[in-house]
């Protein structure tokens, strides 16, 4: 069955960080600490066909191991017994996502794979394992299924399936795999009511239909 990969992201941060682009003194590298990501079935009920979840190790430029801030274990649930008794070296969980995704295209709320792949990788000095060229921005998808660019600019990815009233099981916000879940139940239900074809998840497609449906940027 033709599969895409919905993936989400979580990286740190302190209070904050995100007004000032992480860029003030005490902030941290917006490194990941934990990558969550749904394989979507493109073919008869759209079903959802597994998942992956890994908590990483956030290392810094110096090669030592950034503590969690009070501020991020709150907004994500991920704590310091998570990384210690749970996390994996970056390249690993970047080969288990490899792995999981059996060569299918990932699909993010936005260009998390920067923070995934570009940040996280360049700071811990390793190279890249996944191309740039197999991510893609999940916004142009709810585009080409109508919704309205001002919608999509406040509206995050946990809280997309609310935006659609789709019934799911309880999902935690800013939980990697939760997060990914919310997409990904968004998608199939916009599949299932023919309002998003599965074609559209071919990158050429898309890339045509780019005039029609701008980005917004956020």
């Amino acid at each position: 069955m033709k599969t895409a990969i919905i993936f989400d992201c979580e990286f740190l941060c302190l209070e904050g960080s995100q007004r000032r682009f992480w860029c003030a003194a005490h902030d941290p590298d917006p490194v990941i600490a934990e990558v969550g990501a749904v394989k979507l079935g493109l073919e008869g009920d759209f079903p959802i066909l597994g998942s992956y979840k890994a908590h990483v190790r956030p290392i810094d430029r110096f090669g030592a191991q950034y503590a969690l801030d009070p501020f991020f274990t709150a907004l994500t649930g991920i704590t310091e017994d998570n990384i210690r008794s749970e996390g994996v070296l970056l390249q690993d969980a970047l080969a288990g996502l490899d792995r999981f995704s059996d060569g299918a295209r990932f699909w993010s709320w936005g260009k998390d794979e920067l923070n995934m792949m570009a940040i996280s990788c360049y700071v811990a000095g390793i190279q890249p394992s996944i191309p740039a060229h197999r991510f893609d921005n999940a916004v142009k998808l709810l585009l080409a299924a109508g919704m309205p660019v001002e919608d999509l600019a406040k509206t995050p990815s946990n809280k997309l399936a609310d935006y659609y009233g789709v019934q799911h099981p309880p999902l935690q916000g800013h939980d990697a795999l939760d997060d990914a879940l919310s997409v990904s139940y968004t998608l199939q239900h916009l599949m299932k009511a023919g309002n998003l074809q599965p074609e559209t998840f071919d990158l050429a497609r898309i890339r045509d239909q780019e005039s029609e449906f701008p980005i917004s940027p956020f």
